[in-house]
């Protein structure tokens, strides 16, 4: 297929469909024809944005039948005051442009064992959950979806989720007025249940302390989170085995500037997920401030080792010599 380089796959954006008032659907297809690389329900690519002198790399979760291989779909929630990736999809790309984007990573996988699937979504992380949906629905697996979202106008994709899932549908409202506690959900389950839950950190949270509480098994237990890069004030890196010395921005995240400086490190995720992009911290001043949830806590105390993707170092004079 020549339209794939290396890992990475060169696509047109074939059309763009504003999904709410913040939602927009961008569907992607192979510059030179062929088929997609095949995805299972879950899966996530990352879209790289040549933004000036940054390329900005985001990544966004695959929607729609994993059997059609013709293209990708994903949607893009604007965030504008966030780092500036969803402001640059929303705000330049075009239908007809070309975009490079990664093959298929699935760190939010279905666990083929369980006698019965428990979707969780909030808010814009309803798109994994849907290719899932889909999954269960194509297998004839047992299943139930659960979507929160602040109002049934914020809510990406109600009706056709409503019309396609029936009775495995449930949607609820959760704002200052309208509060849904997932607890009961979780504390009702028959045995063998998976979860699967994305959305926002508080709602992950509450499922996942929830679920340790009521003594679920971690196997069944399955999250997706993807947190941006935390900003903060600008400090410094050595890279030792580079030899490059580098500042990060405020609005930078470490494993950007690092990419910046023309070294390539391994990602899948770049949100604190995956553990790929793990590296050994050879010494630091300051202080490291952690944002991933894949080290542990004694790891991150200990200070030799750091996810670059959504993590920092703070304080007076801060500079990071990295074993790179």
């Amino acid at each position: 297929m020549k339209n794939i380089v290396g890992n990475k796959i060169n696509a047109i954006v074939e059309s763009i469909t504003p999904v709410t008032e913040s939602i927009k659907r961008f569907k992607f297809i192979p510059e030179d024809g062929g088929e997609m690389p095949v995805f299972a329900g879950g899966a996530h690519i990352v879209v790289e944005m040549p933004d000036g002198d940054i390329i900005r790399r985001n990544p966004y979760s695959l929607m729609g039948n994993i059997d059609d291989r013709s293209s990708y779909s994903i949607s893009v929630l604007q965030v504008k005051e966030g780092r500036g990736g969803s402001n640059y999809m929303h705000n330049n790309v075009k239908e007809g442009d070309k975009l490079t984007i990664s093959y298929p990573v699935n760190l939010f996988a279905l666990g083929w064992k369980a006698h019965k699937h428990l979707l969780i979504a909030g808010g814009i992380g309803i798109t994994p959950i849907i290719s899932q949906a889909q999954t269960l629905m194509q297998r004839m697996l047992p299943f139930e979806m659960h979507y929160i979202a602040r109002s049934e106008e914020k809510a990406a994709y109600l009706n056709e989720l409503s019309q396609l899932y029936g009775k495995r549908f449930h949607f609820h409202v959760r704002n200052k007025n309208s509060r849904w506690s997932v607890d009961p959900l979780l504390l009702n389950q028959p045995v063998g249940t998976h979860v699967y839950a994305c959305g926002p950190e508080k709602l992950m949270n509450n499922v996942v302390d929830t679920c340790t509480q009521a003594g679920w098994d971690k196997s069944t237990v399955h999250i997706e989170r993807f947190l941006a890069p935390a900003s903060g004030k600008p400090y410094t890196i050595e890279l030792k085995e580079s030899q490059k010395h580098i500042t990060v921005r405020k609005n930078q995240s470490m494993l950007e500037a690092i990419e910046q400086a023309g070294v390539n490190p391994p990602y899948l995720c770049r949100g604190g997920a995956c553990g790929q992009c793990e590296t050994q911290v050879v010494s630091f001043s300051g202080t490291l401030s952690h944002h991933d949830h894949f080290l542990s806590d004694e790891e991150k105390a200990s200070g030799k080792k750091i996810m670059p993707c959504v993590s920092r170092v703070e304080g007076d004079n801060p500079h990071i010599v990295l074993e790179r």
